[in-house]
């Protein structure tokens, strides 16, 4: 069962390939749908790819599929398919040009620590990032503060694309919520009814908590640096 919302997006989506081979951008998506900003799209998105009606296409990541459209799809229809149509199949590739969207801009959530805990801020700006470093699954950006994590390969200003989750195994890197305040990026492990949260640098100490005082926030799924 889709949402209004979800059945707005993916019957808009389904209508733009239609009529331009090319699946909308995220701004286009905003508008149509009067969201106040692109990290509305993207959990929507997300949810319709969970539940199987579109998916990503390889490698480009705003390239999108309509692979069905709910059961109950009726009046809101722009327009009827004819008799002998699938609802919610997109005209065979060779009828349509390859989508050439390659990006995906996922939220951006301020700056966390990868030395000692601060505020992880909640915000509207977005990330635009490579499809490649995204697998299936709702994600969002941090950027890095500290040198922590260095022996990691994660360096202050770089940005964390982040897996949201709440589930972790010992050994992942993980954002942590340190009672309810503060967020930091470390490795997860757990012993004695402690959590354990491990730095990258020999020059800083494991911070060690009770199990409730801990929520794992996402785990990190790749890392955007940029040059100056």
């Amino acid at each position: 069962m889709l949402t209004a919302k979800q059945h707005e997006l993916l019957r808009y989506i389904q209508v733009k390939l239609e009529e331009t081979g090319i699946s909308p951008s995220f701004e286009e998506m905003k508008e149509a749908l009067d969201l106040k900003s692109k990290s509305g799209v993207h959990r929507l998105i997300s949810a319709l790819e969970e539940r199987g009606f579109i998916r990503r296409l390889p490698n480009r990541a705003r390239a999108l599929e309509v692979l069905r459209q709910p059961e109950n799809v009726g009046s809101s229809t722009p327009r009827a398919a004819p008799a002998n149509d699938v609802i919610g199949r997109t005209p065979p590739p060779a009828s349509r040009p390859e989508p050439a969207n390659d990006v995906i801009e996922i939220p951006l959530h301020g700056r966390i620590a990868a030395g000692v805990p601060i505020e992880a801020l909640e915000g509207q700006a977005t990330l635009p990032v490579p499809a490649a470093l995204l697998g299936a699954g709702e994600h969002y950006a941090l950027e890095v503060s500290g040198d922590s994590m260095i022996e990691a390969g994660i360096f202050d200003g770089d940005f964390a694309l982040v897996k949201r989750t709440d589930v972790a195994r010992d050994g992942d890197i993980v954002v942590a919520l340190v009672r309810n305040e503060e967020a930091t990026l470390k490795y997860l492990r757990r012993e004695n009814g402690m959590v354990r949260l491990d730095p990258a640098n020999g020059a800083y100490d494991p911070q060690i908590y009770p199990a409730h005082e801990v929520q794992v926030q996402g785990k990190l799924a790749g890392l955007l640096r940029r040059y100056h």
